[in-house]
Formats: structure tokens, C-alpha cells, sequence
């Protein structure tokens, strides 16, 4: 925040308005210190991260590691997306501020300006790392999709639920060729039966009668799997929904966060930019005396 007690230098006798400055037009948005904050912001947000995701902090549900997601490991991921952002975006909003023209005109407009510089370097960060990010799925999808063999579910058939429908209809006698039919309407029933209402009892007695029918099993035995898989899909769904609800309200307010960090981190690089306070700019063990 700005210090009220010592006033930025601003010339008595300087006009109102920004201060000229060799190298472009005057305008009230500079926008070569606005791109520079979002570019350096979006670029450290995405290193850190990558960093995360090598690591293992970045599990977002539903991904291949969702069932081993914990919710202390859903909170650990929330935090660190604030850390990115609180760093990444005070540290563009403040390059921003810092270097932006000066303007001649009252301490508090200064400030405010710095603070908007510093809010369209979080708006344009946001931008570039969204693309950034879609960029980088996009690429690693192509990539493993030549040089692996990606087994995608049937048509109709429930991604979220490939693992349970393997179960649900794994025998010992080997069809012919898969009942993808089959598949597809026991997951369109196990995904009724996941929700607040839980599976109608004729739904489950078909889904039985299906299963007994895909794999031999006795009526009772595959009443029993029927009831377990069930069980299994509802417990998984609820702990993807909960790991959902954390990572989207975390994302949420790191955004939010970062808004606030880039205004108020402009503003300091603007008052150090007025009082040509210059940071240290590298590491010294010799103390000055």
C-alpha cells in the first residue's frame, strides 16, 4: 500500500497527464509493461506448474490416478495453486508498475493507475496460461496417442466407469467378441444408481439378470456383484465430486487471489519506480559498512 506520510515526487510545476517518455505515445494504458507482467507471470506460472504435476500435486479428477486421490492431497494441490499464483501474478503486476512511464498528476490517480496496469496483467496472464495449458494437453495427447495404443471405452459406454464395467462382467469363458451393448447399458444403469435416488430395484434385477447372462454366474452370485459394484461406483463418485468441489473453489480463489496480488504488487512497483528505488538485482555475502 502506499505510504501516506512521504509523497511520490511529482513536480510543482508539471502539467497534469503522463509524463513523456521517449519511445512511444502517451496514453493512459501502457500497454508494452502490461504484456511484459502477463507474459513473465503466465511464463512462471506454468514452470511452477509443471514442477507440480512431475512431482504429483497436480491431480485433477477425473485423471488416471483419481482413485488413489486423497483429500489431503486435493488440499495440498488447492494450496500450491495459491502459492503460483499469489508469486506468479505480484511478480507481474509488479515488473508492470515498475516499469511503466510515470504520470504528473495527484498521488492517489498514481496509484490507481498502477493498480489497473497491474489488473490487466492478471486478466491477460489468465489468458495466456489458459492457452498455454490447452496447448500443452493438446501436444501430449497426440504425442501418446501415436506412440501408444490408448484403449477407449464403447460407444454409450461410461468412461468413469470402465474399471467397474471390466468387473462387473469379468469371466472365465471368453465370448467371441465384447458385448458392447451390453457394457453400455449397465453403465448407463450403475450411473442412475450413483445418485441421490440410488438404483431402482427393476433396474437392478435386469442389471443382475444381465450380468448372469455376460458371464454364467448363478442368480445369487451375481446379485452379490451387481450389489458390490454398485457400492464401489457410488463411493468412487463421491470422492471425485468432493475432490472437484476443493480443486474448483482452490482454482477459484488463487484467481482471485492473484487480482489482488497483481493491484497491489503494481502499486509498490510504481511507488518504487517514482522514487527510483531500485531492488538488488543479484546475492551478496560482503556487507556493506
Amino acid at each position: 500500500m502506499t505510504d501516506m506520510a512521504t509523497p511520490r515526487p511529482v513536480p510543482a510545476d508539471a502539467p497534469a497527464g503522463p509524463v513523456p517518455t521517449p519511445g512511444g505515445p502517451l496514453s493512459y494504458i501502457h500497454w508494452g509493461p502490461v504484456v511484459a507482467g502477463a507474459v513473465a507471470a503466465a511464463a512462471v506460472g506454468f514452470v511452477l506448474m509443471a514442477f507440480a504435476s512431475a512431482i504429483g500435486l497436480a491431480t485433477f479428477s477425473p485423471s488416471p490416478t483419481w482413485r488413489d486421490t486423497s483429500i489431503a492431497l486435493a488440499l495440498l494441490t488447492g494450496l500450491w495453486l495459491l502459492l503460483v499464483a499469489l508469486g506468479s501474478f505480484a511478480l507481474g503486476g509488479y515488473l508492470a508498475g515498475r516499469v511503466r512511464s510515470s504520470w504528473s498528476t495527484s498521488e492517489h490517480e498514481i496509484e490507481f493507475r498502477d493498480g489497473a496496469h497491474g489488473l490487466l496483467v492478471w486478466a491477460l496472464a489468465v489468458v495466456l496460461s489458459a492457452v498455454l495449458t490447452w496447448a500443452t494437453a493438446t501436444a501430449l495427447s497426440s504425442v501418446s496417442a501415436g506412440t501408444t495404443t490408448v484403449l477407449r471405452p464403447t460407444e454409450g459406454e461410461p468412461a468413469f466407469l470402465a474399471y467397474e464395467l471390466d468387473r462387473l462382467f469379468r469371466s472365465d469363458r471368453r465370448p467371441e467378441r465384447p458385448d458392447a451393448e451390453a457394457r453400455s447399458e449397465a453403465g448407463r444403469i450403475i450411473m442412475t444408481g450413483i445418485g441421490r435416488r440410488g438404483m431402482a430395484q427393476e433396474d437392478r434385477t435386469h442389471l443382475s439378470r444381465l450380468v448372469a447372462a455376460r458371464t454364467g454366474l448363478a442368480q445369487p452370485e451375481a446379485d452379490r456383484r451387481v450389489a458390490e459394484i454398485t457400492a464401489e461406483a457410488r463411493q468412487a463418485a463421491r470422492r471425485a465430486r468432493a475432490t472437484s468441489v476443493i480443486i474448483g473453489f482452490m482454482t477459484a480463489a488463487s484467481l482471485a487471489a492473484g487480482a489482488a496480488a497483481a493491484w497491489f504488487a503494481a502499486g509498490v512497483g510504481g511507488q518504487h519506480r517514482d522514487r527510483a528505488i531500485s531492488p538488488p538485482l543479484r546475492w551478496s555475502w560482503r556487507r556493506t559498512p
